[in-house]
């Protein structure tokens, strides 16, 4: 079918007391066996494509891949923009067809996180896409054997429940990825959320909450988190860490192999094995 917004399956995530997975869609390989698993599991799902992967692989050729992988599905599969940090990558992944987008201000003072939110948001709005934007700073990980040490910084960071408040109001966003406790890029799931802040926020705001930095979540917190009002959860680094790791697997195996299928099959196969477990996780399996 062909690509669907956001903003319904989310309303009915929230609705239903489960999250929808966005996982970030680095190549072909990876772009399958998402939607692979989604016609499987009978899931809705969203793909997503960061800065970097539409600077690695380019805008075209990432709309295009997605674009036809959602053709020949039966379930509902969107295109988000993952941490579109400036109004002009916005707009050009609104002209090439994303049907979602994320504008990331974060770094920014508030207002000047509302200013070129709302501009997002009214420029998206008038073409019925829904937009996601960040309040408080959901950092990311460093290279350290001292996960604590880490996660420990996220606490200057959390999102203030008002200030959320104010932030939905003045920008009039669909969703909202608040910083509650997670990190980007985490290799382990040593992350606790801030559940009571998740909570606070939701009552507050009436908007789907985003989780970022899942990968570095357990599974018992994030079932605390979408209990608590999370509707999406984005997930990369969990499906690079097992589509790298049995790349690796097989070139030590057979340091002669030169088929890229024969590396990149096994790697899909993988990476379908954690989307598979999150959906379960996230409980939209069956969802669609």
């Amino acid at each position: 079918m062909p690509l669907v917004t956001t903003k319904e399956m989310l309303k009915k995530a929230q609705e239903g007391g489960y999250a929808v997975g966005a996982f970030n869609a680095n190549n072909m390989e990876i772009a399958q066996a998402i939607i692979e698993v989604a016609e499987e599991e009978r899931s809705p799902v969203i793909l997503q494509a960061s800065q970097g992967a539409i600077k690695y692989a380019g805008l075209d050729y990432i709309v295009a891949i997605v674009r036809v992988a959602a053709e020949g599905a039966t379930v509902p599969v969107a295109l988000h923009l993952d941490h579109g940090t400036d109004l002009d990558q916005n707009i050009k992944c609104l002209r090439a067809g994303f049907t979602s987008l994320m504008v990331d201000g974060s770094k920014l003072p508030f207002e000047q996180n509302v200013e070129i939110t709302k501009k997002v948001c009214d420029m998206a709005h008038a073409c019925n896409i829904p937009v996601e934007a960040e309040i408080g700073q959901i950092g990311k990980a460093e290279d350290t054997d001292e996960p604590g040490v880490t996660i420990e910084k996220t606490k200057d960071f959390l999102a203030k429940p008002e200030e959320a408040k104010k932030f939905v109001e003045q920008t009039k966003l669909d969703f909202l990825a608040a910083a509650v406790g997670t990190i980007h890029g985490c290799r382990t799931p040593f992350a606790k959320l801030e559940i009571d802040l998740i909570k606070t926020i939701r009552k507050l705001t009436d908007v789907p909450i985003v989780l970022h930095g899942a990968s570095g979540c357990s599974d018992e917190e994030v079932k605390k988190g979408i209990a608590a009002g999370i509707s999406k959860i984005n997930i990369d680094t969990r499906i690079r860490m097992a589509f790298v790791g049995k790349m690796k697997e097989i070139m030590e195996k057979n340091p002669k192999e030169i088929d890229p299928r024969k590396i990149l099959g096994p790697a899909k196969d993988a990476a379908k094995k954690i989307v598979r477990s999150r959906m379960k996780v996230f409980g939209c399996t069956g969802k669609a």
